[in-house]
């Protein structure tokens, strides 16, 4: 793969794509979804991260998918996996037994501590909108070693207060959640179509720390239900690589395989 560094037009979802594979380098082990996280995933393990180790929910382990998932029980996650287990096994051995390096995560709301909302949206009794829940979000967030959240930036979904608390962050901040004996660091990165974030401070709050090409932080602000830390040096993220691009927009989104590896 060439070093080139032309930029491509690329849009918000693609550029939060690559921004989240490359904040994987160096990791083995991805507790991961379907969807755009895993188009990440596999944009890394062409990428910043080539022994990457893809884990699925449904019970696989280390998947090497021949296209792109429709879902967590898509049988094409069996494709070249190293384990196929039982959910239980994979949660209780795996997940539990803290082999699980990074997860990436995703929800409806998310407040300024990290904290995540995937059950309702409104009362929860008579909600607005009822959504899928935890899953094994929940589980995962506070049994992986660290996380990864991966959201567009919007109004609606960046919050003050969350109306229903499905999977814990950073609690309430500062170290309240391992007071509550939660072994995950926690939410270590907020990765967005139009910024990034991260929770690098005592209080354990989200500050921003990069904003994407062509993005200011009036941008951001107004997207925000809180008032918006900012970093100390805040920086301007690399736009993404006619490479990465060619990844994202090639063979791992359409299908195609590409050399031994087998990846969607």
């Amino acid at each position: 793969m060439s070093d080139s560094s032309t930029v491509l037009k690329y849009t918000p979802a693609e550029m939060m794509i690559v921004v989240a594979a490359r904040a994987l380098a160096g990791v083995r082990t991805v507790f991961v979804g379907v969807g755009l996280p895993n188009i990440a995933c596999n944009v890394a393990r062409y990428t910043v991260a080539p022994d990457l180790e893809l884990i699925y929910e449904s019970g696989v382990y280390g998947a090497q998918p021949a296209r792109q998932p429709l879902s967590i029980g898509d049988p094409t996650l069996v494709t070249g996996a190293i384990s196929v287990t039982s959910m239980a096994d994979l949660f209780g051995l795996y997940l539990q037994g803290g082999l699980v390096e990074t997860a990436l995560l995703g929800g409806a709301q998310i407040d300024r501590y990290g904290n995540l909302n995937t059950t309702v949206i409104g009362n929860y009794d008579n909600p607005k909108v009822r959504l899928p829940g935890s899953g094994g979000a929940c589980e995962i967030a506070i049994n992986a070693q660290r996380v990864f959240i991966i959201m567009h930036l919007k109004k609606r979904a960046f919050v003050e207060q969350l109306d229903f608390l499905t999977t814990p962050g950073h609690f309430h901040g500062g170290t309240s959640a391992q007071e509550l004996g939660i072994a995950s660091k926690g939410p270590q990165l907020m990765i967005t179509d139009k910024a990034l974030f991260d929770f690098e401070n005592a209080e354990r709050e989200m500050q921003l720390i990069s904003l994407y090409p062509g993005v200011t932080l009036d941008d951001v602000v107004v997207e925000i239900g809180w008032q918006v830390r900012v970093a100390e040096t805040l920086s301007e993220t690399a736009p993404p690589t006619t490479d990465e691009i060619a990844l994202v927009r090639g063979r791992l989104s359409s299908g195609k395989q590409s050399g031994g590896t087998g990846e969607a």
